[in-house]
């Protein structure tokens, strides 16, 4: 590679070199665009994700030593160490040059056992005379001074290089697409992980971990949620007249009360309006049924109303496989709730499964427990979440 211009063919050797020793980073690797900058003398990643290299230094670099850097720079853009630059108050050439080899040793730390250390930008944790397995935050606080031996650019440091000023071509990825992309890619090295244990970088891995949102098994919080309303009912004790105490022989000039625990008896309100999603309210039934079971509840205790814009039909049941899911109109499980609160006997929990694409009544039944099984597949409307009053389940068919 000569002159002012890049050789497309040794960028794309090195990209495929890259995505081969680490396909889970593809998608991050050909997000960047590759352009000529002369006369920087360096390769680095500015904070758009451009690979802005100066065709004089890449003509000296092989496509494994290409491919090795290209890694390095994109570990950069993907931990977003730009952005940690200004919140670690990284200021001043002096302290974005500092930042930029703990930035290094983070990424390097990950690189070293796969055979990726890029020669040109070697420092590791030791290097900085730090443990390994650290963020660069904290290699900022401990490192001891030293040069930098490889800019990396504006993606690791922060700081604007002169190239980069407004009013030039902008980078291929905005901010918004920077995000997709990270998620993506922590998607991948998640799923790589589960495919090949011990396949990814322990530091990657932990990365990922901490990009993506957090799953939750909604069927172990569900069945908590259930067995908890079950309990707090049949946990109760109340005064009744209607029928004497065992002692009333004692005082029988005084009528007293006797002390009764009320039976705990269950509504499930089903939204069976055109939005919802079957599958996903097979499964949350199922889940019910199995622990409510477990709960001991008869046949007899449970009722299940099949409800869009009002009770189609309302029947006791035992078992799931009993319920008669009717409807397929509009939504407002707010009917579904008043029709169960004043089911006779009265139910002491209602269990509203939904997709949520309904109004919700604006204070709580007098004396009755509301779980929401959010059945949330698809798009959740703003504005229309369940109601605080209510104790909420997500039941997310891409969750574990």
């Amino acid at each position: 590679m000569t002159g002012a211009a890049l050789d497309r063919q040794a960028v794309a050797a090195a990209r495929l070199w890259a995505t081969a020793r680490f396909p889970y980073l593809a998608s991050a690797v050909f997000a960047c665009e590759v352009r000529a900058d002369p006369g920087s003398g360096t390769i680095g990643a500015s904070r758009s994700w451009q690979i802005r290299a100066d065709p004089a230094v890449a003509a000296d670099f092989s496509a494994a030593d290409l491919g090795r850097l290209l890694v390095h720079l994109t570990g950069h853009l993907l931990r977003d160490h730009a952005a940690r630059a200004d919140l670690a108050c990284a200021s001043g050439d002096g302290g974005r040059a500092r930042w930029n080899r703990c930035a290094d040793a983070e990424i390097n730390d990950d690189l070293i056992a796969y055979d990726s250390l890029p020669g040109c930008a070697p420092d590791l944790p030791a290097d900085l005379d730090c443990e390994p397995g650290k963020l660069a935050e904290h290699y900022y606080e401990q490192a001891t001074d030293g040069p930098r031996r490889w800019d990396c650019g504006s993606g690791a440091d922060g700081c604007q290089r002169p190239g980069e000023r407004p009013g030039d071509r902008p980078g291929p990825v905005g901010a918004e697409q920077a995000e997709l992309l990270r998620l993506g890619v922590a998607a991948e090295i998640s799923r790589q992980h589960a495919r090949e244990p011990g396949s990814v970088a322990g530091g990657w891995l932990r990365w990922a971990e901490s990009v993506l949102p957090s799953r939750t098994d909604w069927r172990k919080v569900l069945a908590a949620e259930v067995r908890s309303a079950v309990a707090a009912v049949s946990g109760m004790v109340d005064y009744s007249y209607r029928r004497p105490p065992r002692r009333s022989q004692v005082s029988r000039d005084v009528i007293l009360p006797t002390l009764y625990r009320p039976v705990p008896r269950v509504a499930i309100v089903c939204d069976t309006s055109g939005s919802m999603h079957e599958r996903l309210l097979a499964r949350a039934l199922a889940e019910i049924d199995a622990v409510l079971t477990r709960a001991g509840l008869r046949q007899g205790q449970v009722t299940v109303l099949a409800v869009d814009t009002q009770v189609q039909v309302a029947r006791r049941a035992s078992r799931a496989s009993q319920v008669v899911l009717a409807g397929g109109g509009g939504t407002d499980m707010g009917a579904g709730i008043q029709a169960a609160a004043a089911l006779r006997p009265r139910p002491s929990i209602a269990i509203v499964l939904t997709d949520g694409y309904t109004p919700w009544p604006e204070r709580p039944p007098a004396g009755l427990r509301v779980v929401v099984g959010l059945l949330a597949e698809g798009y959740q409307p703003p504005g229309w979440a369940p109601p605080s009053w209510a104790r909420t389940v997500v039941i997310d068919d891409a969750g574990p």
